[in-house]
């Protein structure tokens, strides 16, 4: 059965993946006007700031014929002390899906447990699974592969915290059968129950993921170098003493010289230009962010097919 919601990557299997991968390339390949959720509206909550997460979602809907909402906390009742979950099952009453960007994951499980339609995480403190399709869709088109089956011949590496980026690539890759070394400093790697989740989903699809310290050990032979920020919204207090520990984890030329010579960069932006990556290297010629960028909305059109297109509420 297909999942109701989309909160984690692992609520999808790896012909999920590769179905949302295929429909959003052939979107992408002829952007036109559709009418596949035409008369059905999205509702997107923001409890934190968006650029590409709010216009992506908003033009995906609007481009397949749907209508987005952006509802602010401030916009809502929660400010007023509504619960989450009344709010969940007055908003099912209206719309055809909910979207919500959260400072917690839970608020999100929680939106999903009580809405009578389909939850997505546009972004939680524990995942970015919509980010991670689509940073899976720029390396596919980077390297010309087909399908999904083609990215077990490269090796993806991640530099830098152990966030919500890097915990939904652990559970992509896992699921998928690719090789994944994540290099974050002592203390700040992924959460210990995703880095055993994505080793169970290991055993089942023979993917090589891991968690080292040292930057070079993970670039080294790379097709992929991803990286983040440093210091996520609501760790702005960590900032100084973060730049300090991760000062040996930056994207910078002499670290790309450990990576394949044909390798790539990603970021999922926002980016902070010679802090966790340098303007050499973000703007040089390995770097595809800005296709990266775009193509959330290509996926999010996918996402939304597959999760809005064509299912009715529960009675």
């Amino acid at each position: 059965m297909n999942p109701k919601d989309f909160l984690s990557m692992a609520d999808l299997s790896a012909a999920d993946i590769a179905q949302i991968l295929a429909i959003a390339a052939r979107l992408k390949s002829r952007r036109a006007p559709s009418r596949s959720l035409a008369g059905k509206s999205l509702g997107m909550i923001f409890q934190k700031p968006s650029t590409r997460t709010a216009v992506s979602f908003a033009v995906a809907m609007y481009e397949l014929g749907g209508l987005a909402l952006t509802l602010s906390e401030q916009q809502l009742q929660l400010k007023r002390g509504e619960t989450l979950a009344d709010t969940a099952r007055t908003l099912s009453r209206y719309l055809a899906g909910i979207m919500i960007r959260a400072h917690r994951h839970e608020d999100a499980e929680i939106l999903a447990r009580y809405a009578d339609v389909p939850v997505i995480n546009g972004l939680t403190d524990k995942e970015h699974p919509c980010q991670v399709l689509a940073d899976l869709l720029t390396v596919m088109e980077a390297f010309q592969l087909k399908n999904t089956a083609g990215l077990k011949k490269l090796h993806i590496a991640y530099v830098g915290d152990g966030n919500n980026m890097a915990q939904s690539w652990l559970l992509a890759a896992a699921l998928l059968g690719l090789r994944f070394t994540a290099a974050c400093p002592r203390g700040y790697e992924p959460a210990k129950e995703f880095q055993r989740q994505a080793v169970v989903l290991a055993t089942r699809s023979g993917a090589r993921v891991k968690v080292v310290e040292d930057p070079r050990e993970a670039v080294t032979g790379a097709h992929v170098v991803y990286t983040d920020v440093w210091t996520s919204m609501g760790q702005e207090e960590e900032a100084e003493k973060r730049r300090e520990i991760f000062q040996r984890y930056q994207v910078n030329e002499s670290l790309m010289e450990c990576a394949h010579p044909k390798s790539v960069v990603l970021h999922c932006l926002p980016a902070h230009r010679d802090e966790e990556i340098t303007a050499v290297v973000l703007e040089g010629p390995r770097s595809v962010v800005f296709q990266q960028a775009e193509n959330r909305l290509h996926v999010q059109k996918a996402v939304l097919q597959k999760f809005l297109g064509g299912r009715a509420k529960k009675s």
